[in-house]
């Protein structure tokens, strides 16, 4: 095999920058991406920009538009439900094993995660509650004992990223969301397999079923915004 190169993983890094501003709001839904001002924006040279692009679509968060160029992909109903419906099965998955784990490696878990979603809750602070959403979920997935989890769930956890945070934009939704979490880790704390399965699917189809609401009753919401705007990174990459 050829050894990694530089610019490989200066790509990824690149792809990963990417991934964050679609994450964060930075580059909604529409945006145009142009190899040229990527490069010019992130100060590298249009290979790497060429290599995460070509990775951004494998992973469906981009599409073609136009001559040589992409936009971000679309936030829609359909793409809710199908990437939520895939959640649930490995979430639901993921928290049956976790509870049925031996009682000296369960009975203390998520407590810490928990207590960082709290945190989160109580300052208001969108982008922390994301992270802490994401531990709380990734640490059942550890839990579960099954090495395959965390690679298979990798491309779904992209696409539920970009529509957590719309999820949790809603103060309504927010202290909701972390009772069902409390309920999941109370579960898995007590062994009780099927319970914590059902609580974990029931937890991700119902994010599915709100967001699906709020896009239906406000179309024209966020997560179908379009910028024209360039958007600025910051810091440069290295």
């Amino acid at each position: 095999m050829q050894p990694l190169t530089e610019r490989t993983s200066l790509a990824e890094e690149v792809h990963a920058r990417l991934v964050d501003a679609m994450v964060s709001g930075s580059l909604p839904p529409g945006t145009p991406l142009r190899q040229e001002r990527l490069a010019e924006e992130l100060n590298v040279s249009r290979q790497p920009i060429i290599q995460a692009l070509g990775m951004l679509r494998r992973d469906g968060l981009i599409e073609p538009a136009g001559r040589r160029g992409y936009k971000v992909a679309p936030v829609d109903a359909a793409l809710v439900r199908h990437v939520y419906d895939v959640r649930a099965a490995l979430d639901g998955l993921a928290a049956g094993l976790a509870a049925a784990r031996p009682d000296a490696v369960r009975r203390d878990v998520l407590l810490a995660e928990e207590e960082a979603g709290r945190q989160a809750l109580a300052g208001g602070d969108v982008p922390a509650l994301v992270d802490a959403d994401i531990a709380f979920h990734q640490k059942i997935y550890a839990l579960s004992d099954n090495p395959l989890l965390p690679e298979a769930s990798a491309a779904v956890w992209r696409h539920i990223r970009r529509v957590m945070r719309a999820v949790l934009e809603k103060r309504a939704a927010r202290a909701s969301v972390w009772q069902e979490h409390a309920g999941i880790a109370a579960a898995i704390r007590d062994g009780d397999a099927t319970l914590a399965r059902q609580l974990a699917e029931r937890h991700a189809l119902g994010a599915a079923d709100q967001l699906i609401r709020w896009m239906t009753e406000q179309p024209d919401t966020e997560t179908h915004t379009k910028n024209t705007q360039p958007v600025r990174f910051g810091s440069v990459l290295g």
